[in-house]
């Protein structure tokens, strides 16, 4: 055996020769400093309002074997706090690189984000081994190419490519889709001898009628539906959206603004808008054949929950709520009824989107993130944890197996949205006060329409 001295000198020279395999990229023979330097590690901060790390674990783990030096740091914030937390942290230069907003908040959000350009190529670094017998490990540019409209209709339903893609830059992708439907109680159908949920307007009216029932002094012991107001109503924007769009409104026009207000092309005595909210309001109009609901009622989720509601509007969330809340009620979702006679089926949509912040330090890498996710076979694992009907065509006929989520998912095909600008309380608050003002008799149907119209314009 040698000198404690030799020994010495012999770590020394191993550790000094360890040090330079790794400092000159072990295995990495040809790779260009350029590459080495693109895999350092990278931590994404990702946000988003509901759905924890389980509902992520397998997208963030999939992607992350791919990318080893890419970390996500994953946050659920509350959704009453999320706008503000956002914005504190943006003006703090500590914001989420990739985060989740409404389809409605895109306009609002459009400054904040960075797009893809259609055509672009995302630039990726990769390890990658060759070889069988001496094996080497080397980095490689990978290029990722950004879909084009048509591979984005080829993917997503109808509305989605709509939605998300401005300018010829994608804004955003989703991994669901929610659909405003109809969840009825079996019981109170089964009583009155109705053997299948409405699927016109002209039925829902008529067992409506049915359904409602009044004590001697006018007040309501069972309603047979929630509509006609404003207040009491989880999604009353949603619903009159929805009645304008199938009795033809066209909600913003090719400027971009709201023009749901004026006549149908070539025919200038129909106004559909009008036509739609008359009759949402005869839902709660005392001198309706179809009064079956007012202001004094308790919020729709809470009748329904109680068992004094026949049908109520709702997305799929609610399913979860209801079941928990009333584990005994016996309840039923269909889609939203259509316009007897329509030729046109149409739903109405509402759903996240998963889009990068304009402010983060790795936008190839957070824009794989979210390309990845997007991918059918990675949004499959998420919406399966989740329970939340698809925004992908490849995914549509197994959930239409389903119990479920079938109801939610016949009209993702056909669903629709609308509105650009850039303030979505707004809108809301201005169909609030559109409905308000004609039930209470400030406005006339015309005049309410043409200011709500007016109001919207001014967030384009």
């Amino acid at each position: 055996m040698g000198s404690k001295k030799t020994r010495r000198f012999k770590l020394t020279i191993i550790f000094l020769i360890g040090v330079f395999l790794i400092t000159s990229g072990l295995g990495c023979k040809g790779t260009s400093k350029d590459l080495k330097e693109k895999i350092k590690p990278v931590n994404l901060v990702y946000w988003r309002t509901k759905d924890g790390q389980d509902a992520f674990s397998a997208i963030l783990q999939g992607f992350q074997k791919l990318y080893p030096y890419i970390s996500v740091t994953y946050r659920v914030i509350r959704e009453e706090e999320y706008e503000q937390a956002l914005l504190e942290a943006w003006a703090e230069d500590r914001g989420p690189d990739i985060f989740s907003i409404p389809n409605t908040w895109l306009g609002k959000y459009q400054s904040k984000i960075l797009p893809l350009k259609i055509g672009e190529e995302i630039s990726m670094a990769k390890r990658v081994v060759t070889g069988t017998v001496k094996k080497e490990e080397k980095i490689v540019e990978e290029k990722k190419k950004v879909p084009d409209l048509r591979q984005l209709r080829e993917t997503f339903v109808e509305t989605v490519p709509k939605d998300v893609v401005f300018n010829n830059q994608i804004y955003g992708l989703p991994l669901s889709l929610d659909i405003l439907s109809l969840y009825y109680n079996r019981d109170f159908l089964n009583s009155a001898g109705i053997v299948t949920p409405p699927q016109t307007w002209e039925e829902f009216a008529n067992v409506v009628k049915n359904l409602t029932l009044q004590d001697r002094y006018g007040e309501f012991i069972q309603s047979g539906a929630a509509m006609g107001t404003a207040e009491n109503i989880s999604y009353p924007t949603d619903i009159l959206s929805l009645l304008m769009l199938q009795n033809g409104a066209l909600m913003v026009g090719g400027n971009n603004r709201a023009t749901f207000n004026q006549s149908l092309p070539g025919d200038s005595g129909y106004f559909p808008a009008q036509e739609a909210l008359k009759f949402y309001l005869s839902f709660a109009n005392p001198s309706s054949e179809i009064y079956t609901w007012n202001q004094d009622v308790s919020g729709d989720l809470d009748a329904f929950v109680a068992g004094r509601l026949g049908f109520m509007f709702g997305y799929s969330d609610y399913l979860a709520v209801i079941k928990q809340q009333a584990p005994k009620l016996n309840f039923d979702i269909a889609k939203a009824p259509q316009i007897s006679g329509s030729l046109k089926e149409v739903n109405y949509a509402r759903y996240p989107i998963e889009t990068v912040s304009k402010k983060t330090k790795y936008p190839n890498q957070a824009w794989a993130l979210v390309l990845y996710a997007a991918e059918a076979a990675n949004a499959k694992t998420f919406i399966e944890r989740t329970k939340y009907p698809t925004a992908h065509r490849d995914l549509i006929s197994q959930q239409l197996q389903d119990f479920d989520l079938a109801p939610f998912v016949q009209g993702v095909l056909t669903a629709q949205t609308w509105y650009r600008g850039k303030n979505y309380s707004l809108v809301e608050e201005s169909f609030k006060e559109m409905i308000n003002d004609v039930m209470t008799g400030k406005k006339k149907i015309d005049e309410a329409i043409n200011y709500a119209t007016n109001k919207i314009n001014l967030t384009y």
